[in-house]
């Protein structure tokens, strides 16, 4: 009987990669036996839908013939079905399984013991604003151990990340070291947001500019920058400085500035004339 490879994993069957990928993530770490929520059998199953839909050849030919089509799919590369092949993608590029070792998915499908494992330590690290953005590397002391370790913080974090370094947790014999989990907490900006890999900031600007135009001072992270703004501005309308947000790849975001017209409470007996005299011309 051909699998649904797509229930499995609770997807649409027009998902994205990206998306197939994080719902992997999440069953496996739900199903992984080590774990309280831990069930082999599902965590099999898991692995078999991903093998096949993370795959662009393969889940073509699933799409066409099903789980039981001509080159038998749940059969896979390896044991029990678990494809090793998926550890790399097209580019050679290591997949990260999340908390799954390689030594225990071994073990668990060929039946062989899973090898002991130390404890996970668990540290925080607080950044300014900026250091998320631009990434940063920074020290941090590993728990129970009077060590420092130097540790990569890459551009872009979000506040409330994770960082995992394989092998920095407890160190037992004859077994593999735990892993030290990173929890990562972002210091909000006074003036500046992040809105996905843009960078956003608020300008108040004056009705007579906003009317005729004029360049204000704008802080970014990169320092302050002259903006124009144009004749004729609107309420709420978006500046754009190109290539000023967040790094991704060779390339940044944008960095926005939304501004907002400042309407004076009181008027001069001039400025009230010229507001008249305005009207009267019908703007």
């Amino acid at each position: 009987m051909s699998k649904d490879y797509y229930k499995t994993l609770g997807v649409e069957k027009n998902a994205s990669q990206d998306e197939i990928k994080k719902a992997f993530h999440k069953l496996a770490h739900q199903y992984h036996p080590d774990k309280q929520t831990g069930d082999e059998a599902k965590f099999k199953e898991v692995n078999e839908a991903y093998q096949t839909l993370s795959d662009a050849k393969k889940r073509a030919q699933y799409d066409q013939f099903g789980s039981a089509g001509p080159q038998g799919f749940g059969g896979g590369q390896g044991f029990g079905g678990f494809d090793f092949s998926g550890f790399q993608n097209a580019n050679g590029m290591h997949f990260d399984m999340g908390d799954l070792d390689l030594g225990d998915i071994f073990n668990m499908f060929t039946g062989g013991q899973r090898v002991r494992r130390g404890r996970d330590y668990r540290t925080t690290v607080v950044l300014d604003f900026k250091d998320a953005v631009f990434g940063k590397t920074v020290k941090v002391q590993l728990p129970n151990e009077s060590k420092d370790v130097e540790i990569s913080i890459p551009a872009g974090i979000h506040n409330g990340e994770q960082l995992r370094l394989r092998g920095y947790g407890e160190k037992i014999k004859d077994g593999q070291a735990g892993n030290l989990y990173v929890d990562v907490h972002v210091r909000p900006h006074k003036t500046i947001f992040r809105d996905g890999v843009n960078l956003i900031t608020r300008l108040e600007v004056k009705l007579s500019d906003a009317l005729l135009g004029a360049s204000y001072d704008v802080e970014t992270l990169d320092g302050t920058v002259s903006v124009k703004v144009p004749a004729g501005l609107q309420m709420g309308e978006i500046l754009r400085i190109r290539d000023k947000g967040i790094p991704r790849g060779n390339r940044r975001g944008d960095f926005l500035i939304q501004t907002v017209i400042k309407v004076p409470k009181k008027l001069s007996k001039k400025e009230k004339e010229a507001a008249e005299q305005l009207r009267h011309e019908g703007n």
